[in-house]
């Protein structure tokens, strides 16, 4: 007799005919997936897999991988230049070389008008890292504005200058190895399931083998909380506070490493003083966190032979944000956790190549970490490129949280957005939307052309996007992958490296005076000269080239030709950072350890608005849904705006699964679906923050005093249900689709 599945027809898996595969890495979030597209005997791409000899996924993609190759016949994307007088009007066709044209001529009217400095630029995280350098090579080099930075300011900030600070350099100093060799992890503000499913994966799969404790510090029971040893409910914005009082129990109770810290780092006393004002009983009041679990998570942490700390926009996206990346390097400093197998502080990074910008686009200084504050620096990146080392600024310009504030103040002028929305992703976006209202000239070079930003652009170009472009990625762990061009763009678009090249033969052959600079024209031959002026760098990529990444399904730097010269080969998993005493980028080699006052200037739920809003990501979604938003595999399961809400307070506010509510901050107000859930607390809400017009309508402006980063994690709302629920049903498909 036969029973079950075998009584039925067996599943068919759908023959797509696919005849090639060609091999890129995935290019939505920092995990550095590589992978290979499936296209037909039509040339078409009909599918994607994971690569089973690459180290990073070993096979295995998200959700948002296995649709990816979806992107490339996607709704919305450009096809031909446009431009106008000004954005009431509308769009009307142009080439490419008078849109060229003109954004050379409207950057040199707006910086002959007001000076270099009125006109801005800002970058992504998501182009090629030589189109990073090469736009900030025509940026810094010919442009020569200093108000340049990218969207990373808004997720990797905090993390830079956190390691900066405590290290001289950034760079996360582990790898994704490390799950395997440590023995205790804390989680601050990461929900990997969601936000990276395949880091969160080989995290997993080390913890089943080793049985390690997860300790999640998080206020709202994320999916990675549910499967936490020890869950800490933080009250929003008081990670420094806990840290703190870790430390003030490790030093209480002589559980840190004195040899390490005698070692490696300055600034001892000064750290225990101030910690010693937090102790646990006083600490509880601020954080949320009761006294004894404080004492067991310090004694767990420290006691472990190797722990790490990752985290992710939980500690980015606050006011205290880079004091709270620093508070996480301070406990793994005092315990000896850098440097060495299973201890490390990782910061899982946001956007696909946000570690590329952070390395070359020139951002914050010159490329691979050099310092526009540096003589020496300057002088060197002056005459590789060839030109007077007078026309480089002697300290970085405006953060892009700051360039809006100008703009919205007239400082600023004119504008460059490339792969980015702010329209979308700044907080307060209304404020934003009325800035740029102001623009005298704004070009937008995007691969969509819906962008919302777009509504107040003067020239829009068309731009290709992931892998219809060839040139590399760095992920997370420092490891940099190859992206293949496997397919050209759609119609007349154009890849971001020609679209920077063409505008840079116009300021080259229309500056009268200066040196002309060298712009390679292949990604590859851009690669090895950024290898060429990496040597001897902490970020040396020397022994690199594109053909050895794609063998190696990428390598981690540093790489270095004499590792070549050597016949060291690239290792195959982890490698580390500070392996050695004293190899900190400070003169002296020891890292510092920074005293870190608490400053409570969070917003907070008050009478009026009584609710934390809370923010952040879905596995199905990507930022503002301008991708995923438009691949129904991704967008059925949240097609529109919903917050998590306490079936308490629900309750209270009469309001049922399904409703309809407006959300009201100090700023402006969303209509957003109801979801009653446990996973937040009584006091809170949990709002995605990938829909237009919803959250960061919502969200605070605040900004970390070191890092410039919003606050998007910390603001206070009220909630009204709606009594009209169509007229509000209908409001939100609106947004929905706009």
């Amino acid at each position: 007799m036969l029973f079950g599945r075998s009584k039925k027809n067996p599943i068919k898996i759908a023959d797509k005919k696919i005849i090639e595969w060609k091999y890129a890495t995935c290019g939505y979030c920092s995990t550095g997936c590589s992978i290979e597209v499936g296209f037909n005997d039509e040339g078409k791409p009909v599918s994607s897999r994971g690569v089973a000899d690459a180290d990073v996924n070993r096979g295995k993609l998200c959700l948002k991988g296995i649709f990816e190759h979806e992107l490339f016949s996607s709704a919305g994307r450009g096809l031909i230049p446009l431009q106008r007088n000004n954005w009431h009007q509308p769009w009307e066709k142009t080439t490419w070389g008078d849109a060229l044209d003109r954004v050379h001529d409207g950057i040199k009217a707006v910086q002959k008008k007001y000076g270099r400095d009125a006109f801005a630029v800002i970058s992504t995280g998501q182009m090629l890292t030589e189109e990073f350098y090469t736009l900030g090579k025509l940026t810094r080099g010919l442009i020569g504005t200093n108000n340049y930075d990218g969207n990373t300011t808004l997720c990797m900030a905090s993390a830079v200058s956190g390691y900066k600070r405590s290290f001289g350099s950034d760079g996360p100093p582990g790898c994704y190895e490390d799950f395997e060799h440590t023995n205790c992890l804390i989680a601050w503000g990461s929900n990997l399931p969601e936000q990276h499913p395949i880091i969160y994966w080989r995290f997993k799969e080390a913890q089943e083998k080793r049985h390690f404790p997860l300790i999640v510090v998080d206020p709202r029971v994320t999916m990675l909380a549910q499967n936490a040893d020890i869950h800490l409910a933080i009250t929003p914005g008081t990670d420094v506070v806990l840290q703190n009082a870790l430390m003030h129990v490790i030093f209480k109770e002589n559980l840190q490493d004195s040899d390490y810290i005698k070692v490696n780092t300055n600034g001892l006393d000064e750290l225990m003083a101030e910690v010693e004002k937090y102790d646990p009983i006083s600490a509880a009041k601020i954080c949320g966190i009761d006294e004894d679990t404080i004492r067991s998570v310090a004694r767990l942490y420290a006691g472990a032979n190797a722990a790490m700390s990752i985290w992710t926009m939980g500690i980015n996206q606050s006011t205290h944000g880079s004091d709270g990346v620093v508070g996480i390097n301070n406990l793994a400093l005092i315990t000896g956790n850098i440097g060495k197998p299973g201890g490390t502080s990782l910061s899982i990074t946001g956007q696909c190549n946000a570690m590329g910008t952070r390395e070359w686009s020139s951002c914050s200084g010159l490329p691979n970490h050099r310092l526009l504050e540096n003589e020496q620096d300057r002088k060197d990146i002056a005459e590789f490129w060839n030109i007077d080392e007078e026309f480089l600024p002697k300290k970085r310009g405006m953060f892009q949280t700051d360039i809006y504030h100008a703009i919205e103040a007239g400082h600023i002028k004119g504008l460059w957005l490339i792969a980015t929305n702010p329209l979308s992703s700044l907080p307060n976006s209304e404020r934003v939307r009325r800035a740029m209202q102001k623009l005298e000239f704004c070009v937008v070079q995007d691969c969509y052309a819906d962008s919302e930003s777009n509504q107040y652009a003067h020239v829009y170009l068309p731009a290709g996007t992931w892998a219809e472009k060839e040139g590399v990625m760095t992920n997370t762990e420092r490891r940099i992958n190859l992206i293949n061009a496997i397919t050209p763009p759609p119609g007349e678009a154009k890849p971001d490296l020609w679209i920077f090249n063409q505008v840079a033969k116009r300021f080259n052959a229309k500056e009268e005076g200066k040196g002309k600079i060298n712009f390679p024209e292949h990604s590859a031959d851009i690669f090895l000269e950024m290898g060429s002026i990496s040597k001897g760098r902490l970020a040396d990529i020397s022994g690199m080239t594109h053909e050895l990444l794609e063998k190696n399904r990428g390598v981690q730097w540093p790489y270095t030709e004499q590792q070549v010269s050597a016949g060291e080969a690239p290792p195959a998993g982890g490698k580390r950072l500070y392996t050695e005493a004293a190899t900190f980028r400070y003169a002296d080699g020891k890292a510092k350890l920074i005293p870190l006052p608490f400053i409570d200037n969070n917003e907070v739920p008050d009478e009026k608005f009584p609710i934390w809003l809370n923010t952040g990501r879905l596995i199905e979604h990507w930022h503002g849904r301008t991708k995923t938003g438009k691949i129904g595999n991704n967008n059925k399961y949240s097609p529109i705006p919903f917050i998590e809400i306490n079936p308490d307070l629900a309750l209270e506010l009469g309001i049922r699964r399904g409703d309809y509510v407006r959300l009201v901050s100090r700023r402006s107000d969303a209509v957003v679906m109801a979801t009653p859930t446990h996973r937040v607390p009584k006091n809170m809400v949990f709002l995605p923050f990938h829909f237009h017009d919803c959250a960061n309508r919502l969200t605070l402006g605040l900004l970390d005093p070191h890092s410039r980063q919003p606050a998007y994690k910390q603001s206070a709302i009220r909630i009204e249900r709606l009594e009209d629920q169509k007229a509000a049903a209908q409001l939100s498909m609106e947004m929905r689709n706009f």
